[in-house]
């Protein structure tokens, strides 16, 4: 059995929702400040697992800024993985 197509959200969009709207946009920088901490340096292995955590969560971070970014005509500097969901 297959997934069912979605109609997934374009760059425009992701530009429209956390840039245009005021409230997309108050909401992005909250999720940015909630999201992206640096990593873990000291607690030996609960540190890895925290510091991989906090990667996992700015991983959807960077996803909705490279979104606006290709709205906005912005090159990227480097080939993305095939990450993009």
């Amino acid at each position: 059995m297959s997934k069912p197509e979605i109609n997934r959200p374009g760059p425009q969009e992701y530009l429209d929702l956390f840039e245009t709207d005021r409230r997309g946009a108050r909401i992005l920088e909250d999720m940015i400040l909630r999201f992206t901490q640096p990593a873990v340096v000291t607690g030996g292995i609960d540190a890895v697992l925290k510091t991989y955590q906090r990667i996992g969560q700015r991983e959807v971070i960077d996803f909705i800024v490279r979104q606006i970014n290709r709205a906005n005509g912005v090159q990227e500097s480097q080939p993305e993985e095939s990450n993009d969901v």
